[in-house]
């Protein structure tokens, strides 16, 4: 199944705030991703699958022109 970055932080019910603080970058940045303004690097994709439970090829990420 397929989900997007915010579906995946909520099903794990974490706020963007508390899954930063997991992936040790600020909320801004989660929601940046969430967002398809920017996109995690490798170590925090990895870190991405551990909290959220989701494998990479599961996470739709946004593009950046997505509205």
């Amino acid at each position: 199944m397929q989900v997007t970055l915010k579906a995946a932080r909520i099903n794990a019910k974490l706020t963007q705030e508390q899954a930063a603080s997991r992936f040790n970058v600020s909320k801004y940045t989660v929601g940046n991703w969430e967002n398809g303004k920017s996109f995690p690097d490798a170590n925090q994709i990895k870190l991405i699958e551990e909290v959220y439970g989701v494998g990479y090829n599961d996470i739709i990420f946004l593009p950046q022109n997505y509205t």
